[in-house]
């Protein structure tokens, strides 16, 4: 390989730092109109990707993104990176307390909006392989899984931001709402560890796919279980001999990229293992919640802007824009979740409103969404068009979640007041 020169440096410095301004501009652009910042950052990578920049100077383009092997390979790993540690992230987000506390009611939902929409693609999009004519008859299978799959998770960080902004983060239904999309990352990355071996993607030694699947769970199990209970242990010393904040935020990167590797190693992709050892991590009392907090600034300010941006860079929206997929895509995620999501709460006895606001609260998706379908594009699974749908629906499914709950919640409020009117009325 050649040799990482000052003129490759100088290139690289330059991308990121452009990579950076534009998803800061147009991140707080997308806060001023009360969408969450990632909408912003991945249309700053369409803006400074192909499909805009690209097209209208694209000499300047290359210039600026050169496609040589040096710069590509180093900006590649920092991008890999970057997913790693938005997983990890994502894992400190889960509270298994907080599922246990739900109880039946969590159970429910997040089963019934995971296995119904998962049915409910995988059905509708094996019966249709005209509509993925671009995807191989022999990948086909796998790839009616990975698509089911994306269709099925919902994103927690996204959710927790729309519940914010609603008021509704700590209500009953706000609660109900995020300990089932805990409940969908947990699963849904268990089924989705499974269709990477299936997509063939990691050198995992030659190993067979029963066994890496035996070894997943194996991994899921002793760091939930014996794991967790090593960190309660451990943390602490770490807490009092060590600097604070740095040397738990240190310990904590470590752990993060051993489990990375470890899970890369056995045939699964790196950032599962993140995840794992984020939930274990996140879950210990002696994680503090200035620790946390300081972990997501740093990715969520750094590292998560540079993935975003770069979905843009590598593919032109214009060109693989695909009207019927994406319709197709989006009739599927909306059918459903919103579908599962609301008999799943019906099912936890909430009334006809609040489940509607829970089922599409459970439509909503993001990061984990567009990692994955990062992933099967890489790994030439799904082609461009597919993967501008994927990001599409994702957009779709963030802008509308607020305001359909909202509205939702508007009609359980105004319900209960003329039940109550009327209810007194009788009275008299």
């Amino acid at each position: 390989m050649e040799n990482f020169t000052s003129h490759d440096l100088i290139t690289l410095t330059i991308e990121l730092a452009v990579m950076l301004l534009a998803a800061r501009l147009f991140g707080e652009l997308a806060r001023k109109l009360h969408q969450p910042m990632v909408v912003g950052e991945i249309l700053a990578g369409v803006i400074l990707g192909p499909t805009v920049f690209g097209a209208i100077s694209p000499d300047f383009f290359h210039q600026t993104f050169p496609e040589g092997e040096s710069t590509q390979i180093a900006l590649t790993g920092i991008v890999q990176v970057a997913v790693i540690l938005l997983l990890f992230i994502a894992g400190l987000e889960v509270e298994l307390e907080l599922v246990w506390e739900q109880g039946k009611k969590a159970l429910y939902t997040s089963l019934l909006a995971l296995v119904f929409p998962f049915i409910v693609g995988f059905t509708f999009v094996y019966s249709f392989p005209s509509i993925f004519n671009n995807v191989p008859e022999d990948d086909y299978l796998v790839f009616t899984l990975f698509l089911s799959t994306v269709l099925s998770i919902t994103a927690l960080p996204v959710i927790a931001r729309v519940l914010m902004d609603l008021n509704m983060f700590k209500s009953k239904m706000g609660m109900l709402i995020i300990s089932s999309a805990m409940v969908i990352d947990v699963l849904g990355w268990l089924i989705f560890a499974i269709i990477l071996n299936l997509m063939d993607i990691s050198n995992s030694g030659g190993m067979s796919v029963n066994k890496t699947i035996w070894l997943t769970l194996g991994f899921t199990v002793i760091i939930l279980t014996f794991g967790k209970y090593l960190l309660d242990k451990i943390l602490p010393w770490i807490n009092r001999n060590f600097a604070w904040p740095g040397g738990l935020l240190s310990i904590s990167m470590v752990l993060c990229f051993f489990a990375s590797a470890f899970t890369e190693y056995i045939g699964i992709h790196a950032i599962f293992g993140a995840f794992i050892i984020g939930i274990a991590l996140g879950d210990s009392i002696h994680m503090p919640e200035r620790a946390k907090e300081i972990v997501h600034q740093f990715v969520n300010n750094i590292f998560a802007p540079l993935f975003f941006v770069s979905i843009g860079l590598r593919v032109n929206f214009y060109e693989n824009f695909n009207l019927t997929l994406i319709l197709f895509i989006l009739v599927l995620a909306f059918v459903g979740k919103i579908t599962g999501g609301f008999l799943g709460a019906r099912m936890g006895k909430l009334n006809v409103f609040q489940s509607l606001a829970v089922g599409f609260g459970m439509n909503t998706h993001g990061t984990l969404e567009i990692i994955l379908g990062t992933i099967a594009l890489n790994v030439g699974l799904i082609d461009e068009e597919i993967f501008v749908s994927i990001v599409v629906m994702v957009i779709i499914t963030i802008i509308v979640s607020a305001p359909l709950m909202k509205y939702c919640i508007t009609l359980h409020k105004d319900f209960k007041r003329r039940y109550k009117v009327k209810l007194k009325k009788d009275k008299e």
